[in-house]
């Protein structure tokens, strides 16, 4: 029976680790984490948050294309200041606010995956 989601793995272009880098452990605050020893030579990287219980791994693909539709809904607190400081930081931010009481914002990461951000609001 599945009791949780263990990971998230998005596609990204071959030699663009460092902005990967630069975008998920600098703007976003995600902790860069080492792969296991079988797959260190595989390129890409690992980031996780929340001690670790949210995980989102970057592989290389040679023929990659951005995800512009399916994407990981990332639950955050303070969605107001963390929209700010990611729009400061030249990241786009577009609020959704299609689907109350939640409130969601979609970004691109430096390869163009797609990203959505929410926090729960309480019903009224």
């Amino acid at each position: 029976m599945i009791t949780a989601l263990d990971h998230v793995q998005l596609a990204a272009p071959p030699g663009s680790e460092e902005l990967l880098r630069a975008f998920y452990a600098d703007v976003l605050q995600m902790a860069e984490i080492p792969k296991p020893q079988p797959l260190t030579d595989r390129r890409g990287c690992w980031f996780a948050a929340d001690g670790g219980r949210v995980r989102l791994y970057l592989g290389i693909e040679e023929s990659f294309r951005p995800t512009t539709k399916a994407h990981p809904g990332l639950a955050v607190s303070e969605i107001d200041e963390f929209a700010a400081r990611l729009a400061s930081l030249g990241a786009l931010v577009v609020w959704d606010e299609s689907l109350p009481p939640s409130r969601r914002f979609y970004t691109q990461d430096p390869v163009g995956n797609l990203l959505e951000f929410v926090e729960a609001q309480p019903s009224a």
